[in-house]
């Protein structure tokens, strides 16, 4: 089995440079996937694993085999490699280099009755983690990103997902893509705004539905709110007008689901 010993390697240099640059993971269309819990759900989401590399003092060769349960190339590293390339400051030993995937529109694969997650340009890898956790949680049919600003393999956006970036199907495109996209499968969508907006509560989610939230400094363009079936607001009753992005689409969420029934 090979084995890498040196932060100086080229090859470690190329698996630092993808964690550290959304450049370097669209030229390779590869990113690092960390932890076991996160490789096993990677895979069992269909990205294809090209190679492991593992602390053979914390994980074993054969709990890989019976992980990947696929031929693939394993690399032992030492504790300074692997420190090297981890991200995150709890040791798990393991890695994985894996294939992206495209995200396209057209590869979703809805149900007859779907809900879907819009988020219109989010921008902390923070909340697009947590919004990927509610969406898992809710086992929603597709989570779509409209004119997103974070590459969505961002080692932050996969640690703060806890591996919900994996077990979601999700789709990117622009604002006007997305829309289009939804008119066309006769997917109602209900966007979340301060403006020309009703109660959330009073809407019906139980037919093809998606809803639709933005950022939290300047909420949703004026695209989404105009093309909308119905802008809706979740009723605040302190001295703010807005919450945090992740928790208002829980609360979307998690109604239209009460009122399928869960």
């Amino acid at each position: 089995m090979k084995q890498i010993t040196s932060i100086q390697n080229p090859f470690i240099k190329s698996l630092v440079l993808l964690q550290e640059k959304a450049k370097a993971r669209k030229q390779t269309g590869t990113f690092l996937i960390e932890g076991l819990r996160e490789i096993s759900l990677a895979i069992k989401g269909g990205y294809e694993i090209e190679t492991v590399l593992f602390l053979p003092e914390l994980v074993s060769e054969n709990e890989i085999n019976k992980l990947v349960n696929s031929p693939i190339q394993m690399i032992e590293i030492n504790k300074e490699v692997y420190q090297k390339l981890a991200y995150r400051d709890t040791t798990e030993g393991v890695l994985a280099i894996a294939k992206t995937k495209s995200m396209q529109l057209s590869d979703l694969k809805l149900s007859a009755n779907p809900l879907i997650l819009v988020a219109e340009a989010p921008e902390k890898p923070g909340n697009i983690g947590a919004l990927l956790r509610t969406a898992d949680a809710a086992n929603l049919d597709a989570v779509l990103i409209a004119n997103p600003k974070s590459d969505l393999y961002n080692p932050n956006i996969v640690r703060s997902s806890v591996g919900c970036l994996f077990t979601n199907q999700i789709a990117t495109g622009t604002t006007a893509e997305i829309i289009a996209f939804l008119k066309e499968k006769k997917i109602d969508f209900y966007c979340a705004t301060l403006q020309n907006s009703t109660s959330y509560h009073t809407q019906n989610f139980t037919t093809p539905t998606a809803l639709v939230v933005g950022t939290e400094a300047t909420g949703l363009t004026q695209e989404w709110r105009d093309a909308a079936t119905q802008n809706i607001i979740i009723p605040m009753q302190g001295e703010i007008d807005s919450m945090n992005v992740s928790v208002a689409a829980a609360i979307l969420i998690f109604e239209a689901k009460r009122q399928r029934g869960f």
